[in-house]
């Protein structure tokens, strides 16, 4: 009845952040070696430094990639499934019988909770605001047609 897959946010993509790597290098070693010949040594010393901090920052950014939530919503249930950076992959379901989708907000930041039979859990925690309040109407969107569900036979519309 619905699925989808949320996905963290990125603004680049895997060649985009390898672009991006190689410019800072680049400039890094240039802006270094300029000051080298000026005699400011220690400036080089610190572009050397500064480029495997940028790397392990880049590398993390790139791991993050790989987190995902899967949500299925069927008649019966509703099955989340998480997968970490490092690609492991957790999940729950929920009945659908007494489900119900709040989006809760406190001071500012706003969370999408499931609760059925007073247990509670959170999903897509790492989308923006706008795009958790979609997700919260989307899902009682589909919960709300499981439960009513439109009935059209075309044999009866004349009567």
């Amino acid at each position: 009845m619905f699925e989808a897959l949320i996905v963290p946010y990125r603004s680049t993509t895997r060649r985009g952040v390898i672009w991006m790597a190689v410019a800072i290098v680049v400039l890094s070693l240039g802006v270094g070696m300029r000051f080298l010949l000026l005699g400011a040594w220690p400036v080089m010393l610190f572009s050397l430094l500064e480029l495997p901090l940028l790397g392990v920052l880049l590398a993390i950014n790139l791991r993050q990639t790989r987190a995902s939530e899967l949500i299925l919503l069927d008649p019966r249930q509703i099955t989340v499934t998480r997968t970490d950076p490092a690609g492991r992959q957790t999940g729950f379901s929920l009945p659908t019988a007494w489900l119900q989708i709040n989006l809760e907000e406190n001071r500012g930041a706003s969370r999408v909770v499931l609760t059925t039979h007073g247990q509670g859990r959170e999903i897509g925690g790492f989308l923006h605001e706008p795009e958790k309040a979609s997700l919260c109407k989307a899902l009682q969107r589909a919960v709300h047609d499981i439960r009513h569900p439109v009935f059209d036979n075309p044999q009866l519309r004349g009567l």
